[in-house]
């Protein structure tokens, strides 16, 4: 039988208060000084470490893949104030709107586009017998042009958003690709980094709505500190 402690941990912890922010900088630091060693520029880092930050997992590092003009063509979507379509309402309501404002003042509620829970994609689900997920990205269609689009939970929303940009063309500012899972999920990255649209990608089977949030908070904090310089 374990024996209770004498002093509760965190009573230490009040001995030596930190803050929030206080404590996110100081696991930073502990990620920089504990990571090995890498190939990624200093912004690619940046967005890896907010990963890294929210997983607890320096294994992800393997895994992570940028296309060459992801950072910037992320940038400046988020500075142009573009739409963010994504396939969960868990990175709908994890995205924080102060940090989006941060890099432009007009975002709101309605730039955060998320279809899953609609009623009418609901009925058409069952009515067809495929996920609502299908179908919501479908009805995002007239949004994707110029958005940014992010994927924590449904590969096959990203490999039907695969097909649009195959076969009607459109172009997404960047791509965020990181549905977790075990059916479709490898295929949907492997074949969206194929197709010469700008990307950041998890590769393999792991993902998932937090790690989506974490790259374009972390993107808010590079285009932050570009319009310091």
């Amino acid at each position: 039988m374990n024996e209770t402690p004498e002093r509760p941990l965190i009573r230490a912890f009040l001995d030596a208060p930190l803050s929030g922010p206080e404590i996110e900088a100081k696991s930073m630091e502990i990620i920089d000084r504990e990571a090995p060693e890498h190939r990624f520029t200093p912004d690619e880092w940046q967005i890896v470490r907010r990963m890294i930050h929210t997983t607890g997992d320096f294994g992800i590092m393997e895994m992570v893949r940028f296309s060459p003009d992801a950072i910037a063509a992320g940038i400046a979507a988020l500075q142009a104030c573009r739409s963010l379509i994504v396939d969960s309402n868990m990175i709908r309501s994890g995205l924080s709107l102060a940090r989006l404002r941060g890099v432009c003042g007009f975002y709101r509620k309605e730039s955060l586009i998320c279809h899953i829970a609609d009623e009418d994609i609901e009925r058409t689900a069952r009515r067809t017998s495929l996920p609502r997920s299908l179908h919501a990205i479908e009805k995002a269609r007239p949004f994707i042009a110029g958005a940014i689009t992010a994927f924590g939970n449904a590969p096959i929303a990203l490999l039907e958003l695969n097909r649009m940009i195959v076969e009607e063309g459109l172009r997404p500012a960047l791509v965020v690709a990181m549905p977790v899972g075990f059916v479709h999920v490898v295929e949907s990255k492997e074949e969206l980094m194929t197709l010469g649209v700008p990307y950041i990608a998890l590769a393999g089977r792991r993902g998932g709505s937090p790690l989506a949030v974490s790259v374009i908070h972390a993107l808010c904090g590079i285009a932050g500190t570009e319009e310091k310089t």
